[in-house]
C-alpha cells in the first residue's frame, strides 16, 4: 500500500485498516462471519433498550415493525427529547417539528446495525432538530437483493405515515446512509419514484456503494477499508445469480438507471483515493445532467469511510462540517408534499417482484 498517496491524518490508521481489510473472497466471507457472530453475541449481552437517554436532551427508541416476508424489523428512533434540548433557533424546549429521516447503515450490504450510525443520527438532530429513523434491514446472507431494498422502502413508509406523531414533518422525508447505506438510499429513491406513494424531499447518500461493474477506481483497488476483492465479494452476496448479467435492475445497482430525472436532490461525497471514486462522480455528473440538483464534494488522499474511521482528522472535519451545512440550509429550504390520497399498497411476496 503506497501511503504517501492518503491525506497525512489519515495514514496510520490507513497502515493499521489495510492489515484488517480482506484480500480474497474467502478472506472477506470469513471475515463477514466473524463480525456477524461478534455482533449477535454483543446484542445478546446488552439488548438495546425500548427507551434510551444519549444526554444532550436526545433519545433513542427501540420499535419493531412488520416485514412482509412475515418477520420484522427492528428500528432506532432518535430524536429530542419531549421538553428537553433546543430547537433549529437554539431556544430550548420543544421547537417546530423537523424533518424525518431515515438513515441507512453501511457494510457492504454484508455487516452492520443501526447502532453503528447512532452518532451521525444524534448530529443530525442536534444540528435541526430532525427525528432520525435507523433501520436494520436483512443483509446479504440472510436475505440477498431484493430484501434489503423491500426492508428500507416499508420503513420509508413507515416513517411517511408515523412522522407526525414521532414529532417530525410529513412533507420533509429525507432518506440518507453511508457506502452500501447510500447505495441503498440511492436505490429506495429510485423505488419511490417508481411507485408514486412516498414523496422524499431529498437524499443524503455517501461515498454510496451503487456500481455492479467494474470501474477504474475500483479495479484492483488495494485501498484499505474497501479494495477491489472486498467489493466483489460484497457484490456478488448482495446479487447471488443476478451478478455479471446485462439485466441487473437500477434498484439493486443504481448506477445502472437509465432514466435520472424525477429524483430527489443529492447531497454526497466521496474520498478520491478508494474504489468508489470513479462511480460517484460519474452519477453525481449524470444526475446534473438530468436536472437533479447535487452538491458534491470529492476529498483528496481519503479512503473509504474515512469520516468515521478518524473523526478528528483535519479533512473528516472538513467533510462532517460539509454535511451537517448543506443539511440544515436543505432543511431549511426544500420540502415534498405526501401524495394524496396514498394508493393502496399489497406487500409484494417473498421473494417476489420489487415493483
Amino acid at each position: 500500500m503506497d501511503l504517501d498517496r492518503y491525506d497525512p491524518d489519515l495514514r496510520r490508521a490507513g497502515r493499521l485498516m489495510s492489515l484488517l481489510t480482506p484480500r480474497s473472497a474467502s478472506s472477506f466471507r470469513r471475515q463477514v462471519g466473524v463480525i456477524g457472530a461478534v455482533s449477535a453475541a454483543a446484542r445478546a449481552l446488552r439488548p438495546t433498550p425500548a427507551v434510551e437517554d444519549l444526554g444532550g436532551g436526545v433519545e433513542q427508541l427501540q420499535r419493531w415493525v412488520p416485514r412482509r416476508d412475515g418477520g420484522q424489523q427492528r428500528l432506532l428512533v432518535v430524536r429530542r427529547r419531549a421538553g428537553g434540548g433546543r430547537g433549529q433557533d437554539g431556544a430550548s424546549g420543544t421547537a417546530d417539528p423537523g424533518a424525518a429521516v431515515l438513515w441507512i447503515h453501511g457494510g457492504g450490504y454484508a455487516v452492520g446495525a443501526p447502532e453503528q450510525s447512532v452518532r451521525t443520527a444524534r448530529r443530525l438532530v442536534e444540528a435541526t432538530g430532525c427525528v432520525v429513523v435507523l433501520n436494520d434491514y436483512r443483509l446479504s446472507a440472510a436475505g440477498p437483493y431484493p430484501a434489503a431494498l423491500h426492508d428500507c422502502y416499508d420503513a420509508l413508509l413507515w416513517l411517511r405515515d408515523h412522522a407526525a406523531e414521532l414529532g417530525a414533518r410529513p412533507d420533509q422525508l429525507v432518506v440518507g446512509g453511508e457506502s452500501a447505506g447510500g447505495g441503498l438510499t440511492a436505490a429506495t429513491c429510485l423505488l419511490a419514484r417508481e411507485r408514486g406513494e412516498v414523496a422524499v424531499a431529498f437524499q443524503v447518500p455517501l461515498y454510496p456503494m451503487i456500481d455492479d461493474r467494474p470501474t477504474p477506481s475500483s479495479t484492483g483497488s488495494t485501498a484499505p477499508v474497501w479494495s477491489s476483492a472486498t467489493n466483489d465479494a460484497a457484490w456478488d452476496a448482495y446479487l447471488g445469480p443476478l451478478r455479471g448479467r446485462a439485466d441487473v435492475p437500477a434498484t439493486a445497482a443504481p448506477a445502472r438507471a437509465q432514466d435520472l430525472r424525477g429524483l430527489p436532490p443529492v447531497l454526497t461525497f466521496v474520498g478520491d483515493a478508494e474504489p468508489f471514486h470513479d462511480e460517484v462522480v460519474t452519477w453525481a455528473e449524470r444526475l446534473r445532467e438530468a436536472g437533479v440538483r447535487v452538491e458534491s464534494r470529492v476529498y483528496p488522499g481519503c479512503f473509504h469511510g474515512f469520516d468515521i474511521l478518524v473523526p478528528t482528522a483535519r479533512v473528516s472535519r472538513e467533510a462532517t462540517a460539509f454535511l451537517l451545512e448543506g443539511f440544515r440550509r436543505w432543511c431549511a429550504e426544500l420540502t415534498a408534499p405526501q401524495p394524496t390520497p396514498q394508493p393502496a399498497r399489497q406487500p409484494a411476496p417473498p421473494g417476489g417482484p420489487v415493483l
